[in-house]
C-alpha cells in the first residue's frame, strides 16, 4: 500500500519543480503587463477586460487571458467574469505607484539580461562570464554604448534601492560622522534619504559620469544641492578623500574578488582615523539548509528572500562576473585590503541586506 504522506511529499516536490520551470513564463507575463500598461489601465477598482484591451490597443480575448494569468499569479483580482482590479502586489507594476518595481522588472526581463542565462551551464563549466561571449563586451561597457538601456538600468537600480533607503537612515548611527561618500551611489536615492533624515550630515555621490546622469534631479527633488556634491570618476583608480564614512551599497557583488579588493583598498587609502567603511550587501550563510531557497518562512536563517540571493549570485556569474558572498568571504576581502571587518548586522527592514562594518587595520 502506498503511504499517503509519502505520496503527498512527492506531489509537493513535483509541484515545486513545475512552478520553478514556469518561472521564466511568469517573468515574461509581468514584462508583457508592463509593456501594455495593464496596471495603469486596470487600477484598484474593477474594470472589464474588454475596456482594458481597448485602452491598450489589444484584442479582448487575449487580454482576458493575460489578465487571468496575472490574477493567478496574485497580481490582479477577478471580481466577476472578465472584471479585474489590481492587488497591492500588482500595483507595484504601475510606474506611478509608490515603491514601484516596474523599472526593476522591465530591466531584469530585458533580453540583454536574459540571453546570457541560456549559457549558464557554460559559465558553470568554465567560470567565464557568458554575457561577454554573447555580446562581445562586458555588461557595463555595453550599457555605456546604449544610453537608453543605461537609463533603464539606472531606473531599475533606483527602484530596487527604495526599501534600503527607507530602512538604512534609521538602522545605523550616522550622528557619529560628519560627511559620507556614497561610492557607486548612482542617481543618489540612498544618500538623499540619509541626508534628509540627518540634517547635520553632508555628502558626496561618487560614480561615473554616466552613473551620475540623473543625480542632480534627485538632489534637487530633496532640496539637497548645497549639502551634497557630485564627483565623477572610476573607483578602480581612486576614491575622493574628505569623508569619515564611506558607503558601498550593492557595489562589491558586481566584481571579482581582486576587483573588490581594489575598490576597498582605495577606500582604505582615504579613510581618516576613526573612519568607517559601511558595506551594504546580502551576506549568505556559510551553509544552505534544505529549507533555503524554497520557503524562507520555514527557516529564518535563510537569505531572507526565498532563494533570490542565490539566483542573483548566478546572475553575477553569467552577466557581470561578480558574486554574492558569505561573512567569511567579506572578511577575506577586507583583510586583503588592509581592513578589519568588525561586525555584520542584518538590515531587518530591507532583507536580505546586512550592514558590514570595516575599519583600517
Amino acid at each position: 500500500m502506498t503511504n499517503p504522506d509519502a505520496r503527498g511529499a512527492g506531489m509537493a516536490e513535483r509541484d515545486l519543480i513545475v512552478r520553478l520551470t514556469f518561472g521564466t513564463m511568469a517573468a515574461q507575463t509581468l514584462r508583457a503587463a508592463i509593456r501594455l500598461k495593464v496596471m495603469e489601465l486596470v487600477g484598484d477598482t474593477p474594470r472589464r477586460a474588454a475596456d482594458v484591451a481597448a485602452d491598450a490597443g489589444a484584442e479582448p480575448q487575449p487580454m482576458t487571458r493575460l489578465l487571468r494569468a496575472l490574477a493567478g499569479l496574485g497580481l490582479l483580482r477577478e471580481h466577476s467574469p472578465d472584471s479585474f482590479s489590481a492587488t497591492p502586489a500588482g500595483a507595484l507594476l504601475d510606474p506611478g505607484s509608490p515603491g514601484s518595481l516596474a523599472s526593476f522588472v522591465a530591466m531584469f526581463t530585458e533580453p540583454v539580461i536574459t540571453r546570457a542565462w541560456d549559457h549558464l551551464d557554460d559559465s558553470v563549466r568554465t567560470g567565464d562570464v557568458a554575457f561577454d561571449a554573447v555580446f562581445g563586451t562586458d555588461f557595463f561597457s555595453h550599457l555605456a554604448q546604449h544610453p537608453a538601456l543605461s537609463a533603464q538600468f539606472n531606473a531599475a537600480m533606483s527602484g530596487a534601492v527604495a526599501e534600503t533607503a527607507a530602512a538604512l537612515p534609521h538602522a545605523f548611527d550616522f550622528s557619529r560622522y560628519t560627511t559620507v561618500t556614497d561610492v557607486g551611489g548612482g542617481e543618489g536615492t540612498l544618500l538623499a534619504a540619509i541626508l534628509t533624515a540627518h540634517p547635520g550630515l553632508t555628502g558626496t555621490v561618487f560614480d561615473t559620469a554616466q552613473g551620475l546622469a540623473e543625480t542632480p534631479k534627485t538632489l534637487a527633488r530633496h532640496g539637497l544641492e548645497r549639502r551634497c556634491s557630485l564627483v565623477a570618476g572610476d573607483f578602480f583608480h581612486s576614491v575622493p578623500e574628505g569623508s569619515d564614512l564611506y558607503l558601498l551599497k550593492s557595489v562589491l557583488h558586481d566584481w571579482t574578488d581582486d576587483q573588490a579588493v581594489t575598490i576597498l583598498g582605495h577606500c582604505r587609502d582615504v579613510l581618516p582615523p576613526g573612519g568607517l567603511i559601511l558595506i551594504v550587501e546580502p551576506v549568505l550563510p556559510e551553509t544552505v539548509t534544505p529549507a533555503q531557497g524554497t520557503d524562507p518562512r520555514t527557516d529564518p536563517s535563510d537569505a531572507g528572500d526565498g532563494g533570490v540571493t542565490y539566483l542573483s549570485d548566478l546572475n553575477m556569474l553569467v552577466n557581470i562576473g561578480g558574486r554574492e558572498r558569505t561573512r567569511g568571504d567579506f572578511e577575506k576581502l577586507c583583510h586583503r585590503a588592509g581592513l578589519t571587518l568588525t561586525s555584520v548586522t542584518a538590515l531587518t527592514d530591507a532583507a536580505p541586506f546586512s550592514l558590514i562594518h570595516a575599519i583600517a587595520r
